[in-house]
């Protein structure tokens, strides 16, 4: 089965500065821009935002 380009495998990288990751996938069609989400980040113990790298 081959991939879908409409639903990319993204990264999603802490700005907290810990180099923690997320890997999730999005929908391009629906959000077109850079996806930032505020997730756990377990190497401090919070919650902080999330931005997609490529």
């Amino acid at each position: 089965m081959t991939r879908n380009e409409v639903r990319p495998v993204i990264k999603l990288r802490s700005t907290a500065g810990t180099g923690y990751t997320y890997v999730t996938r999005k929908n391009r069609r629906n959000t077109p821009d850079r996806l930032a989400l505020r997730k756990y980040d377990p190497a401090i113990r919070r919650h902080v935002l999330f931005r997609e790298e490529r």
